[in-house]
């Protein structure tokens, strides 16, 4: 990779995002502006810019390494970020519109009446977007240290500055004109790269069948191992090493691996002949020892069917319940407005996910070794050099560096704008948005050092958890208050501690690296499916316990909520 072209574009980038930012200094002058761009956004500006925040580091960088890892099983990814949309369509968008709220913990507490319920709801809000915060910093840091070499907390820090810096700077008047230019840059960056790179793949005079299961070495391939890594070999497999592989020192050498596995220090160099099956870390070697074209038989864990369906009910109903998706559909000027807002982002992130895979797929064919060596994050990035080479690659992967830092800073400025709207709202009332850029700063310190301290995760994976957790505590809260009039405070509070408190356990376990493998690690890993069902399941019945406390102003506020605006008055 060409670092002077790839630090070009990360710097166009960053001082696009930080001018138009500095727009909303002279554009942004009351409450309203800073925290709903004064419920102003026409729907085509706002969709854009809901795609923009939404379409995140594990929509650039992570669906395309889980396909290259995993399979098609990873399709999932992008059908359920896509399908939850449909879900808020239906259920969500308008009479969320209509509560004139200007965040979840506002709506919480003007539904239920209950300033207990919307402290939970802030908590919740505020977790939700820190652990949504981490893989953009993950992604950064990844992506600046793939182009410069630079260490890994270097890119998170550069998007942490540039975010909060823009944030502070205008609210979300200012930060919806960043969004939609910088979903603008995302597309055009996957876009044009992937027409060329399925170009050079038809032109490459090699066969376009079926894509090999396992997935092995197509020329004589040469793996530089940074870290110690355990493999695990499923077959006998001779490989050229200079380096330490299992205690034993190698200079140059022919090595015949046996079946089981086996460790390779940090250093080593491992060299393949074409036709070789790439080996796969010992802790992923269950991962995709099934058929390319046969989905749900072979990885997560060696319980795939399970985690597809931790995924999917985690993508499909987590998506009404992130913060910085959900504020942005107060900006809108009316119920419909937010209703065709919706349609319109539909349309725009179905046209961006129908590009990810296809880099997943050739990179399980061009960079194999990824796979072994756990950078599968890096597949885009690195494909063009790959695949392309010269100038044309060096401009391709500069592109994408450049789409891939639009990802991290549009993501991370919905998620900065959200969490420290609640924070100046429900921890600093009194300070109002003078001191809006204090919580901003505060907003993304705790995210901040999370990254530096807590060890990696699949951007993707990370994504995931943060999903699991928004589904198990704001879709109840949302499905039901808006469409059940007997939920009840205690009842909003109980499912949110119960389901959301589950998934967060979870999240905390499967990130601490425990339990390693079996029916335990499928469970915390991939909570979704049942803790989604538990927080509903607690809502009700403890509302059912406790109907004599109905919220008095129940009926004005379902009346407010289902019908046209104006109608109420």
């Amino acid at each position: 990779m060409n670092q002077a072209y790839a630090v070009t574009a990360v710097a166009v980038v960053v001082v696009a995002t930080v001018l138009i930012g500095g727009l909303g200094l002279r554009i942004s002058r009351t409450t309203s502006d800073f925290y709903v761009a004064s419920r102003s956004v026409p729907p085509r500006l706002n969709a854009a810019a809901i795609s923009g925040e939404y379409l995140s580091a594990a929509s650039f960088l992570g669906v395309a390494g889980l396909v290259l890892a995993q399979g098609t099983d990873m399709l999932w990814y992008p059908v359920g970020y896509t399908a939850g949309y449909l879900v808020l369509l239906l259920f969500v968008a308008a009479p969320l519109r209509r509560s004139g709220a200007y965040t979840l913990p506002d709506f919480a507490e003007d539904r239920l009446e209950s300033r207990t319920v919307r402290r939970a709801a802030s908590a919740f809000v505020v977790g939700v977007g820190w652990l949504y915060l981490l893989p953009q910093l993950q992604g950064a840091g990844l992506t600046l240290r793939v182009i410069t070499g630079a260490p890994r907390w270097t890119g998170g820090l550069l998007v942490a500055v540039v975010v909060t810096a823009a944030v502070a700077a205008g609210g979300m008047r200012s930060i919806t004109f960043v969004q939609a230019f910088q979903y603008v840059l995302k597309l055009t960056a996957l876009l044009v790269p992937a027409l060329f790179l399925v170009a050079a793949w038809h032109g490459d005079g090699t066969p376009r069948g079926p894509f090999d299961e396992p997935p092995t070495f197509r020329q004589h391939t040469q793996v530089q191992v940074e870290d110690t890594l355990r493999l695990r070999i499923e077959e006998p497999l001779t490989v050229t090493v200079t380096g330490t592989v299992d205690a034993t020192r190698y200079r140059d050498e022919g090595v015949l691996l046996e079946p089981g596995t086996h460790t390779i220090e940090g250093g080593t160099d491992l060299r393949f002949t074409p036709g070789s099956t790439v080996p796969r870390p010992a802790e992923h070697a269950s991962a995709g020892t099934s058929s390319w074209a046969e989905p749900l038989s072979g990885s997560r864990d060696a319980h795939p069917l399970y985690s597809t369906y931790g995924l999917i009910v985690a993508t499909f109903l987590g998506t009404m319940g992130l913060p910085h998706v959900v504020v942005r559909f107060y900006t809108s000027p009316n119920g419909h407005a937010a209703r065709r807002t919706t349609l319109v982002v539909l349309g725009m992130i179905s046209a961006f996910y129908l590009l990810p895979p296809v880099y997943g797929a050739l990179a399980r064919l061009y960079e194999p070794e990824l796979i072994m060596t756990g950078g599968t994050d890096a597949a885009v990035l690195l494909l063009p050099g790959r695949l392309l080479g010269g100038l044309g690659g060096d401009l391709l992967e500069a592109l994408l560096v450049g789409g891939a830092f639009a990802a991290f800073l549009s993501t991370a400025s919905g998620l900065t704008m959200s969490v420290a709207g609640v924070l100046t709202q429900d921890l600093l009332p009194s300070l109002g948005v003078r001191h809006f850029r204090l919580a901003t700063v505060l907003a993304m310190s705790v995210p901040v050092a999370a990254y530096l301290a807590v060890s990696d995760l699949p951007v993707a994976d990370t994504v995931g958890l943060a999903f699991a957790v928004s589904a198990s505590s704001f879709c109840p809260l949302l499905v039901l208050g808006i469409w059940w009039r007997r939920l009840t405070a205690a009842g909003a509070v109980t499912g949110l501690l119960v389901g959301g408190g589950a998934a967060l356990a979870a999240v905390a376990a499967t990130m601490a690296g425990f339990p390693e493998g079996g029916w335990p690690r499928a469970l915390l890993a991939w909570p979704a499916v049942w803790s989604v069902p538990l927080g509903f399941l607690a809502m009700i019945v403890v509302s059912l316990a406790t109907a004599s406390r109905i919220p008095p102003g129940t009926g004005a506020t379902m009346a407010r909520l289902h019908l046209p605006e104006g109608a109420t008055r």
